[in-house]
């Protein structure tokens, strides 16, 4: 038999689409919670068609939707509503990032699932929240970067604001919400209420509470961050450096006088800490045009290798800048078992990410990847809900499976 994970028992709806909610979903899976994942008929969540595709079928989907049980529900037609009231009243938790509104416009507010089922939480995650002047607004991750404020201080200052290269408010947003809801059970389980509750969670203000100096910078002093590339105005030296080996790329960050020390004894420039211009961090933040002169100067005449042991020697802060190919080839990596190989019906072994945290109780693991659309509809709606087979066939031939 193998061995409980830290969240079995829980009982999870994931009714999202794409990344924002499912997300979330998937990280509930991974510790051990049974996912039920509730996708349109015919048509699916559209991260099935989201690449890399390896023979027409979505890489990306095998992994987003790993370890959930697969259903189809129209939760719009009458059937599908009622089917997934009949699910709520098994679960824990419900899922959902569709635009405002939306839910209730189905009969499914928190008013009318929390009828079948006093004790469930219902995660909501949208663009901008569920209340504001914005609310009703389309959201999507590359709008809610935007207005957290973070790309205007995230690129260099002679070019456009940088967004991610991935669903990073999605992603954000969706952790947030997993400790809403965990919290969320705490209080109704532990500290005594008994009862459920909604969590609002916006895609920007994950984005924003993580960006806390700007706010009080100014508020305080009327800062306005800037772009200064891959250096940061609270600590210097904090760069990305080029080796002597093409496209290969290191990382440093030395901001407390101690570590400084340490890197100006490697790049053999041991006077520098005693320099003015260094002597401390706001120093170097004032000057660190020439610092990173300094340091890139040494670091642009050196191989990779030649560079990471002569700062291992001295206990510098640095790393290499790795592509995919890189992390599948570090054994640091491979130490930790951060990425694992499933047994894949569509295209085989298939590697992924493993699950993250570790824990010395009761680990995640990844059981199964993500597969067809309705896959489990027969083990869920008749296995869990007790449909017999003429209300399955009706209810398919309605449309609402």
């Amino acid at each position: 038999m193998s061995e409980r994970m830290v969240l079995d028992g829980l009982k999870v709806i994931d009714a999202g689409t794409m990344v924002a909610g499912p997300f979330g979903g998937t990280l509930l899976a991974d510790l051990g919670a049974d996912v039920i994942k509730v996708e349109k008929p015919g048509a699916g969540d559209p991260m099935r068609e989201w690449s890399p595709m390896k023979d027409g079928r979505s890489l990306w989907w095998k992994v987003t939707a790993r370890n959930k049980r697969l259903v189809t529900l129209d939760l719009a037609a009458a059937t599908g509503r009622k089917l997934f009231l009949r699910l709520v009243r098994t679960a824990d938790v419900v899922i959902e990032n569709f635009r405002p509104g939306t839910f209730a416009r189905w009969g499914l507010s928190y008013a009318e699932l929390a009828k079948v089922n006093p004790r469930l939480i219902l995660v909501h995650v949208s663009g901008y929240g569920q209340t504001g002047p914005y609310s009703r607004r389309p959201g999507y991750g590359t709008v809610a970067e935007g207005i957290s404020g973070i790309p205007s201080f995230t690129g260099f200052p002679d070019r456009p604001p940088t967004l991610s290269a991935f669903p990073l408010a999605d992603a954000l947003a969706a952790i947030f919400g997993v400790i809403g809801l965990l919290s969320a059970i705490y209080e109704r389980d532990v500290t005594g209420s008994g009862a459920g509750q909604e969590i609002d969670v916006s895609l920007y203000e994950p984005l924003f509470r993580l960006a806390e100096s700007q706010v009080v910078g100014y508020d305080q002093l009327g800062l306005v961050k800037g772009r200064r590339g891959n250096r940061l105005e609270e600590d210097s030296p904090r760069n990305a450096y080029q080796t002597a080996d093409e496209d290969e790329w290191i990382t440093i960050s030395a901001s407390s006088d101690r570590t400084f020390a340490r890197l100006a004894r490697a790049v053999g420039r041991p006077e520098l800490p005693a320099d003015p211009r260094f002597r401390d961090n706001a120093s170097r933040i004032a000057n660190d045009a020439e610092l990173d002169e300094i340091i890139a100067d040494w670091i642009r005449q050196r191989p990779v290798d030649e560079v990471l042991k002569v700062f291992e020697e001295h206990d510098v802060i640095a790393g290499r800048i790795y592509t995919v190919k890189d992390i599948f080839a570090d054994p640091h990596y491979q130490a930790r078992d951060d990425i694992v190989e499933v047994a894949d019906a569509d295209v085989g072994p298939l590697k992924m990410p493993a699950v993250f945290p570790l824990f010395s109780r009761g680990p995640g693991r990844v059981r199964w990847s993500g597969g067809d659309l309705g896959q489990h509809n027969t083990e869920v709606l008749q296995g869990l809900l007790g449909l017999t087979d003429d209300e399955l066939a009706a209810a398919r031939a309605e449309g609402a499976v």
